[in-house]
């Protein structure tokens, strides 16, 4: 991190407060006394932006990490309902799982949004997961059934 010696700890100081998460921009800036025209003139450094930069994409790989820890217990939850009885819920578990993105998608999305390009984020078509034959019949069925209610 060579790009961190260029940064006086005041910056370090801020950058650090501001991905903390416990107070807002400004209220960063007033505990270190920073002016809006100083800080300003900070994200015009190249240095300053490079680290805010990686802050940003290290607190992306934070929320990936946690949100694919828990697509296990996402995944199961929705097939588990696909059984209720009611046909509502059981249809829109079925429209979820089969609208789940891949995991190439998925680093797709989020490579995309840590980069900061717009390069197909809004229009990342998804592609749906290969299911057992039984998980996909039970799928179909459902479905089939709610159309024919």
């Amino acid at each position: 991190m060579s790009r961190t010696k260029h940064l006086t700890k005041r910056q370090l100081a801020v950058i650090e407060d501001l991905f903390r998460g416990e107070l807002d921009e400004q209220a960063v800036l007033d505990k270190h006394n920073i002016s809006r025209n100083l800080f300003n003139k900070w994200q015009s450094d190249d240095n300053f932006i490079a680290r805010f930069n990686e802050c940003i994409a290290a607190a992306y790989r934070q929320s990936a990490a946690l949100i694919a820890s828990y697509s296990p217990l996402a995944a199961a939850k929705l097939i588990a309902l696909t059984e209720s009885d009611k046909a509502e819920t059981a249809r829109k578990a079925c429209l979820d799982i089969l609208s789940m993105p891949t995991p190439d998608s998925r680093n797709k999305l989020v490579q995309s949004t840590v980069e900061g390009t717009q390069d197909s984020t809004q229009n990342l078509t998804l592609k749906t997961q290969n299911f057992s034959p039984q998980t996909a019949g039970k799928l179909l069925a459902v479905l089939a059934k709610e159309k024919s209610d």
